[in-house]
């Protein structure tokens, strides 16, 4: 079923307030999806789409017209080029949008495998931050992402095209602290060995002294603070990523210290 839209009826409002509303991304269930890699990944990994967004007035591509063809939605939508570029957060516009359902939430969503590594990140502030950690654990083997505390909203467009499609493929959920603790309790009875490895950019054990090949959490501060007290001191573990002598710079940029520390673990588990 395709729909039409001539001009900034309700249809279209809520298209805008999924892209700009927190509250109301998760009222409606929904998030908005743009670029070819996001599209892609989304269908690829079973993710449901609601609803694909094209222009009336301008060509498609034959990508574009095969996943209009192919991909099963409840209503599409025919909307003039010009309130497609509204919508769009790129400069030249896209061809495509996509409303997509989200998944349900809690640490349940989240894979136990039988030797897990998995990455918490305490109050993210930063859209662009979350969104290259994303890549970062889908690229290097991370089996899910747990977020604690107020921060960006993980279904955040900015979170979702700055994961460059990895959003789709690394199960990531966003919780309480209550309940990410209870989750950490749980894999301690569930995986002897299991160990929790914050990061601080105070001078700790060097992170090249760490064994990180068994079960693993590894626990990444917002970009300001750090971690929190909290989840600092119910660490296994607090390591520092070692800096040149010289430099003078203190610490890593959030997503630069996660890739390292992932790094890291993915070269120990290889050897």
């Amino acid at each position: 079923m395709t729909k039409n839209i001539f001009s900034r009826d309700a249809d279209f409002q809520r298209f805008q307030v999924l892209r700009s509303n927190r509250n109301k991304r998760h009222r409606y269930g929904q998030f908005f999806v743009e670029g070819v890699r996001n599209l892609n990944q989304a269908v690829e990994n079973g993710w449901q789409l609601a609803s694909l967004l094209f222009p009336g007035d301008r060509p498609l591509s034959g990508w574009a017209k095969a996943l209009l063809n192919s991909v099963p939605t409840q209503v599409n939508y025919r909307l003039p080029g010009a309130l497609m570029d509204e919508l769009s957060g790129k400069e030249e516009g896209s061809e495509l949008l996509a409303v997509v359902n989200m998944r349900p939430g809690g640490t349940a969503a989240l894979p136990c495998r039988e030797n897990p590594l998995l990455v918490l990140f305490d109050r993210p502030s930063n859209r662009g931050n979350l969104g290259a950690l994303l890549r970062s654990c889908d690229g290097l083997g991370a089996d899910g992402v747990i977020l604690t505390g107020h921060g960006v909203d993980l279904y955040d467009p900015e979170v979702v095209t700055a994961s460059m499609g990895s959003f789709f493929r690394v199960p990531a959920v966003q919780v309480e602290n209550r309940e990410a603790e209870a989750f950490i309790q749980q894999l301690r009875q569930q995986y002897p060995g299991f160990q929790t490895v914050g990061t601080t950019a105070h001078r700790e054990r060097p992170l090249y002294g760490e064994d990180l090949r068994g079960p693993v959490m590894l626990l990444l501060g917002n970009e300001t603070d750090g971690l929190s007290y909290a989840y600092k001191h119910s660490c296994d573990v607090l390591c520092t990523i070692p800096m040149a002598a010289e430099s003078s710079a203190s610490s890593f940029n959030v997503a630069c210290a996660a890739t390292v520390l992932l790094y890291e673990a993915a070269r120990q588990r290889a050897t």
